[in-house]
């Protein structure tokens, strides 16, 4: 519950800021994509600057988070190897409780 109100109380504010920056910067720009004619650009896109303000802060969270999954790599590595070493445990423990479910108690041999 604290959990959302926090998250509320976030979120609403930069929704926002976000509403605010797209309407305050609707006027359409030009982006060229041609650095050897940019009077006639082979490749230029026409939108809105709050689309290429957007576009860039998406790709920003994009690398960033591609750039942590990247980093986290080595712990990912070593969770999977200790996720299959407790599994053959389990496996090792189940076997040695069957085993000893089956054989009696008079085979096992006495406590010293």
């Amino acid at each position: 519950m604290l959990k959302k109100l926090l998250n509320l109380l976030f979120f609403i504010p930069l929704a926002a800021i976000l509403i605010a920056l797209a309407v305050a910067n609707r006027h359409m720009v030009r982006l060229t994509l041609d650095p050897i004619s940019p009077e006639t650009p082979f490749l230029a896109i026409d939108a809105p600057f709050f689309a290429f303000l957007f576009g860039a802060l998406l790709t920003g969270i994009l690398i960033g988070g591609l750039a942590a999954w990247a980093g986290q790599g080595k712990w990912r590595n070593a969770a999977k190897l200790r996720s299959h070493e407790a599994q053959e445990w389990r496996k090792e423990a189940e076997r040695l409780s069957r085993e000893l479910a089956t054989n009696s108690p008079s085979a096992l041999p006495a406590p010293k």
